[in-house]
This record gives C-alpha cells, sequence and structure tokens, in this order.
C-alpha cells in the first residue's frame, strides 16, 4: 500500500517538476500564440464562407494558410513544437490535479487531457504541412468515422463521440459564459484586463458552438451509419449554411473564432503556469 502511494508521489513529483520548468513553460506559451493564430485564420476562412459560399473552413484550411506565407513552414514547424509542449504541459496539469471534490478533479482531468490531445493532433497535423503533406481535416473524420462504424458496436461508438464532443462544445459555452477562464490567466487591472475579458467571453462562447455543431455531425453519422456525414468542423459550419440566414450565423460565429484567436495570443502572456 505505501509502495504505491510513494509511487503516486514521485509520479506527482515528477510532473510538478516536469509542469514547473521553464523549458516547457516557454514553448507552452508559444503553443497558446500557435493555437490562437490557427483560430485567427479559422475565423477568416469562416466569414469567407458565409459571406462569399466558397471554400471549408476548418483547422487544415487555416495550417494551409500559414504555408501560403514567405517562411511559412517555419512558422509551422515552431507552431507544432510550441502545440507539443502545450499538450505535454496540460497532461502534467492532468496529474496534479487536487483542488475540489473527486467529480470535480475528474472534470478537470477530463478536460486537461481532451484539450492536450486535440493540441497534440493539430501539432501532428501542422508537422505534415509542414512537410508538405497535408491532410485534409474533413477526409480523416470520414476514415476515422468509417472504421468505428466498421468495428463491433461501431455505431454506438460513433454516437458516443459525438455525445462527447457535443459534451466539450457545451462545457466552452459555459466556461464562457461564467467567466471561468479567468482562473486560466492574470487579468490585467483596467481597460486592458475588461478587453482580455471580453475577448474571453465571446471567443469560449463561439468555440463552443463549433465544437458541438461537430459533435452533431458525428451522432448524425451515427443514426445514419453513414461516415460520409462525419465531416468536423467545416461539415458543421456547411449545414448551419443551409439554414435560413445561416451565412449570417456563421459570420458572427468567425467573428467569435477571431475574438478566440485574439485572446489565445494574449493567453500566450497572460497564462498561468
Amino acid at each position: 500500500m505505501s509502495t504505491a502511494a510513494d509511487g503516486k508521489a514521485q509520479l506527482r513529483k515528477a510532473a510538478r517538476t516536469a509542469g514547473d520548468s521553464k523549458l516547457l513553460e516557454i514553448p507552452a506559451r508559444v503553443g497558446f500564440a500557435a493555437s490562437g493564430l490557427i483560430q485567427l485564420l479559422l475565423g477568416g476562412l469562416a466569414i469567407q464562407l458565409g459571406a462569399a459560399h466558397v471554400g471549408e473552413a476548418d483547422q487544415t484550411g487555416a495550417l494551409g494558410e500559414v504555408t501560403k506565407i514567405p517562411g511559412g513552414f517555419i512558422v509551422l514547424w515552431i507552431a507544432a513544437i510550441g502545440l507539443f509542449a502545450l499538450a505535454l504541459w496540460l497532461l502534467t496539469e492532468a496529474v496534479l490535479v487536487r483542488a475540489g471534490s473527486a467529480k470535480d478533479r475528474w472534470i478537470a482531468r477530463a478536460e486537461h487531457v481532451s484539450k492536450a490531445v486535440a493540441y497534440a493532433v493539430l501539432g501532428l497535423t501542422a508537422v505534415a504541412f509542414a512537410e508538405g503533406h497535408p491532410t485534409h481535416a474533413s477526409t480523416t473524420t470520414r476514415q476515422v468515422s468509417a472504421g468505428i462504424l466498421a468495428s463491433p458496436g461501431g455505431q454506438l461508438g460513433l454516437g458516443v463521440l459525438g455525445l462527447v464532443t457535443g459534451a466539450v462544445g457545451c462545457y466552452f459555452i459555459v466556461k464562457g459564459i461564467r467567466r471561468r477562464f479567468r482562473r486560466d490567466i492574470e487579468v490585467p487591472k483596467g481597460a486592458a484586463g475588461h478587453g482580455v475579458v471580453v475577448l474571453g467571453i465571446v471567443g469560449y462562447i463561439a468555440k463552443g458552438v463549433v465544437v458541438a455543431l461537430a459533435g452533431v455531425a458525428f451522432i448524425l453519422a451515427a443514426v445514419r451509419a453513414q461516415p460520409a456525414t462525419a465531416t468536423g468542423l467545416a461539415g458543421g459550419l456547411t449545414a448551419l449554411q443551409e439554414l435560413p440566414f445561416g451565412g449570417v450565423a456563421i459570420v458572427v460565429l468567425g467573428l467569435g473564432l477571431i475574438a478566440s484567436g485574439v485572446y489565445n495570443i494574449a493567453r500566450a502572456w497572460l497564462a498561468r503556469f
């Protein structure tokens, strides 16, 4: 029993050492900035989609825009390193969670791990673009969905994935409305602090809506047993476009994603480590 406790203590000590390391903190801040840049570009693509009804708005589209910048592959490599460091930092934070009830701790761990996975995947995508081997997000999502559907209980599994994705989206919306993101940063005083909080509220709500739409796309794919329906963020926004005033809604979401991008860039300097 004591051996197990000692092992946990050593694991926490190692995680704390990694989490406190400047060698990890600095790249993690770069990761926040990289995530912000991607969300800025994603917001711009969403506005283009809503206003002009052209293109697809997803993470790979945003990364594709980076490749058009002179020296873009260097930016992608730096972004990838930062995103991987950010994922590692989030994993260490998941190990170190102690505050709150047992339920709150597990919710916090799930949040950290899910974000770590998302940032790691985004980092791998950035590497693929930097090496000149991009993979479109919608195509990858369809392939993964097809693999899940082909497995035993695949429809149920894909449906659960959709529900989890939708729940994450709802969590982001609640986090924005209740301003819980303020726990993650050192909020500046005065007008600057007010501006950062407004950006956080708008950004988290917009990001939550977009993620929730992706969850709906997974659920529809599970119900219809059609992996082609699962198209991630791009598919969710395209489906929204078909609704009355859908184009206007996408433009509004695009502006919200730009706000989220600016907030994440600010978070690169304001994040609590």
